[in-house]
């Protein structure tokens, strides 16, 4: 068996260099390598929660996710998510640098989370998730629909 002992990072495939770091520096995050022998932007925040933008996509689905926005449900890593500590400020935060959300807040039940979907500027899918601090203060919380 493999021991893997923690989770390190994630590649986000882009197309777009500027507007794509301006977006994860909006999430928090900041420039940390950028490596001479590849397209690759190397992004942590102050948690140190670590990126990887990889500048070679091709937009050939008319900015849709092939994962998330087509009827055919094909294999693939369809989200990532990121634990937050304040959903109440996440929406604040969204708000304030006019992000989309793509789906939320929402609850899940028993579990006591709360999440919002957003979208990169590719499109790629961002899960903000957090404990619910106050249900009467988290406006328009609905339960999870997995069909929105």
């Amino acid at each position: 068996m493999i021991n893997i002992q923690q989770f390190d990072h994630i590649g986000i495939r882009i197309t777009e260099r500027r507007r794509s770091v301006l977006f994860y520096e909006t999430l928090g995050f900041k420039i940390t390598f950028e490596p001479d022998f590849d397209d690759v932007i190397v992004m942590k925040n102050d948690n140190g929660v670590e990126i990887n933008l990889v500048i070679n996509g091709v937009d050939l689905n008319n900015n849709k996710n092939i994962l998330m926005d087509v009827p055919e449900k094909h294999p693939g890593l369809t989200h990532i998510a990121f634990r937050i500590n304040s959903i109440i400020d996440t929406l604040a935060a969204l708000e304030k640098h006019n992000i989309a959300i793509s789906q939320g807040p929402v609850t899940f039940g028993r579990d006591g989370h709360v999440s919002v979907f957003i979208r990169d500027p590719d499109k790629n899918t961002i899960e903000l998730r957090g404990r619910i601090e106050d249900e009467e203060k988290v406006p328009g919380l609905v339960f999870y629909d997995p069909k929105a």
